[in-house]
């Protein structure tokens, strides 16, 4: 048994729990990775004797942020000329020679760059979705890229199969076959999916898009991950083009293609999303189908703004994304809910989205689509992942409303963050990977994969 650690003195704890309750002067106990004990300091006063204590004067504390959407291999592909300005498929196209180069150094580089980037910036629980596989690539590189800094993670087993020669959008030297992309995605599944509660690794099947794999593989696909018990992901309806050629090849509209599939339902989650109309909308609603937003990737690559208060309002179950670092730049989390809430007030109105609202959406309502009951609120039994956040500091000080800061004027980076009660950052730094090690492992690669272009 782990020794019990005791937060206490935090401004306000934010439990996200079904009444919504902040706590003044909040505290907050755990032990063995799950919640013990939430009240005010006056109350957990008590389990002080015996506990490791950790004071969060000047801070709020928030439930681990969750981010539902991620390409970690890109992390090495920011800013690249020629993909900075244009649109996604434009993008791709510029980015796919580069990626077929990377190799499972590269990968493990990049996955662990990305993944203490949102470590640092309060994320606690990351899914991936690696769905390309060069020069022996496996999803094992990401996973023990994962478990190096500690976060808990949910990587989805991707792939494209239909190439530029057979319609696709990726270069053929990137598709896989068919038979190879299920008999893979069963064997990392059978090798690292936990279901249990506290799991810090579960798998996902993840087919990369309409565009880039064959309506046998997207059937196929669900079939499996229902046989295993398993999520599905894809990217869906993200930009006009992505519309357009649904309705072209397919004869409908996304929301149609992926009901005929059998891609809806709760244990689905798309990304984007930004192009759904009211009959998409209706449809998600009613099969609780899953959205990963991704505010930033979407407003970088000219997608649109997706219609998320009017999700919110059906009953879709949304969440946050940060998506892959080519195209978003960034992987930060609170950015993401601020320009989620800036988002729907430029299309609706200063009272679209509230700053509370944001920040549900980047906790409980990530763990939500990602089947993750056990996480995304502090109240007694559920996992302690939580993140100390400093409000007193440069970036956010003279805020009145703490809790509203956060997506207002959120801190530049978290103070402390906890997974499954093990530390994962403290004051500002990684406590389960070096800093230094992760960036000359990013830096070499890059400059590999630079002298190669």
């Amino acid at each position: 048994m782990s020794p019990r650690v005791l937060i206490r003195h935090a401004d306000v704890l934010v439990t996200m729990d079904d009444e919504g309750r902040e706590i003044a002067d909040g505290a907050i106990a755990f032990q063995d990775g799950v919640i013990t004990a939430i009240g005010t300091s006056a109350d957990l006063a008590p389990l002080a004797d015996g506990a490791e204590v950790i004071e969060a004067h000047g801070c709020v504390i928030t439930p681990g942020l969750v981010n539902t959407h991620h390409h970690l291999y890109q992390t090495l592909t920011r800013a690249v000329p020629g993909g900075a300005s244009t649109s996604l498929f434009g993008w791709l196209k510029t980015l796919y020679p580069i990626w077929a180069r990377y190799t499972p150094q590269d990968v493990y580089a990049a996955t662990r760059l990305g993944l203490a980037e949102l470590a640092l910036s309060g994320c606690t629980l990351s899914s991936d979705h690696l769905y390309l596989f060069p020069n022996g690539v496996t999803l094992d590189d990401t996973i023990a890229a994962a478990a190096s800094v500690g976060l808990r993670f949910h990587p989805t087993r991707g792939s494209m199969s239909v190439g530029e020669s057979a319609g696709g959008l990726p270069p053929d030297s990137l598709v896989e076959r068919e038979d190879a992309i299920l008999a893979d995605t069963i064997r990392v599944i059978d090798r690292f999916h936990d279901p249990r509660d506290g799991a810090m690794v579960r798998v996902g099947v993840a087919p990369c898009s309409p565009f880039s794999v064959s309506q046998d593989l997207m059937r196929d696909a669900a079939l499996l991950a229902r046989d295993k018990k398993v999520m599905l992901h894809t990217h869906l309806a993200e930009d006009k083009d992505d519309v357009a050629y649904s309705l072209e090849r397919f004869g409908c509209r996304p929301g149609q293609y992926a009901e005929d599939l059998g891609w809806t339902g709760p244990d689905v989650w798309h990304a984007h999303c930004v192009q759904l109309d009211a009959t998409e909308i209706a449809l998600f609603s009613a099969s609780k189908t899953g959205v990963a937003h991704c505010p930033c990737s979407n407003c970088r690559l000219g997608s649109g703004i997706a219609p998320i208060r009017a999700m919110v309002d059906a009953g879709v179950p949304v969440g946050l994304g940060v998506d892959g670092s080519a195209s978003s730049d960034a992987g930060h989390l609170l950015a993401e809910a601020r320009q989620a809430m800036l988002l729907q007030r430029v299309a609706l109105g200063a009272e679209a989205m509230t700053p509370r609202e944001a920040l549900r959406l980047a906790t409980r309502g990530g763990a939500q689509i990602l089947g993750r009951e056990d996480c995304g609120q502090l109240t007694p039994g559920k996992r302690a992942d939580l993140v100390i956040w400093p409000i007193d500091d440069i970036a956010s000080a003279g805020s009145w409303d703490k809790v509203a800061a956060l997506a207002l004027a959120p801190p530049l980076a978290a103070r402390d963050v906890f997974v499954e009660g093990r530390a994962v950052v403290r004051e500002g730094e990684l406590v389960q990977a070096s800093r230094a090690e992760i960036l000359t492992q990013a830096r070499s690669s890059l400059s590999r994969l630079m002298s190669l272009s």
